[in-house]
């Protein structure tokens, strides 16, 4: 049931995003889509997380020890500032064309990724997959890490067919993976600092995440798994 309720929140995503889309609009017009589409969301969410919960809690396939802890809490922590910092200026958010941010020059978090946010949801799933790698994990996180991807290469056409040379420019300018840009020297490591207020942010962000980890009925993550929290 899991696995059915995870490839009907994957499915309509990208059935409602790309081919359904434009057909949609039309009957419902923009505002009536976008309330259509997070019905749909939210639904399909929840059925995800009942069926969750619903699994069975199984042995993990390997163990994962502090090395593997401290591995994903720092990856978590880089998501978490991904995260924090796609919430501003991003224009691949929901919404008409942003053509007013897509011609400034790329900085914070999109001269590292011009998708942060999606990226973010993709460190989240490669870290609980690390840690925690039971069967029902196994599958929400290989679902949410390829609705993360495949979603942001979906993104980009559908950017640049409602933007043009705008998208194509910002594109250009940007790299799809994270510090592509810095890799292949088109930008020095000096503009991977995505500037102190969206650290600071990503740091609150991942230090309430992490505590309020066991309150959810996780286990005991980030610092705080060293800190006796």
């Amino acid at each position: 049931m899991l696995i059915v309720a995870l490839t009907a929140f994957v499915g309509t995503h990208f059935l409602l995003s790309h081919p359904f889309r434009a057909p949609l609009v039309k009957v419902l017009g923009a505002n009536g889509f976008l309330g259509a589409y997070s019905l749909v969301a939210l639904g399909t969410f929840a059925w995800v997380v009942q069926a969750f919960g619903a699994a069975p809690v199984t042995p993990p396939m390997w163990t994962s020890g502090d090395g593997a802890w401290a591995l994903g809490s720092f990856l978590m922590l880089v998501g978490s500032i991904l995260f924090a910092g796609s919430l501003i200026g991003n224009p691949a958010l929901p919404g008409p064309p942003d053509r007013a941010n897509t011609a400034k020059p790329a900085r914070g978090v999109f001269a590292i990724t011009r998708h942060p946010m999606m990226w973010g949801f993709a460190l989240w799933a490669l870290v609980h997959l690390l840690v925690s790698p039971q069967p029902k994990v196994v599958a929400l996180t290989v679902a949410i890490g390829f609705l993360a991807i495949f979603g942001s290469v979906g993104q980009d056409a559908k950017k640049a067919a409602l933007m043009g040379d705008g998208w194509r420019d910002w594109s250009s300018r940007t790299s799809f993976v994270p510090f592509g840009n810095q890799i292949a020297g088109k930008s020095g490591w000096g503009t991977a600092w995505p500037g102190l207020t969206v650290v600071l942010a990503g740091i609150v962000l991942w230090l309430l995440a992490t505590y309020i980890h066991p309150l959810l009925g996780g286990p005991v993550a980030g610092v705080w798994r060293w800190m006796g929290g």
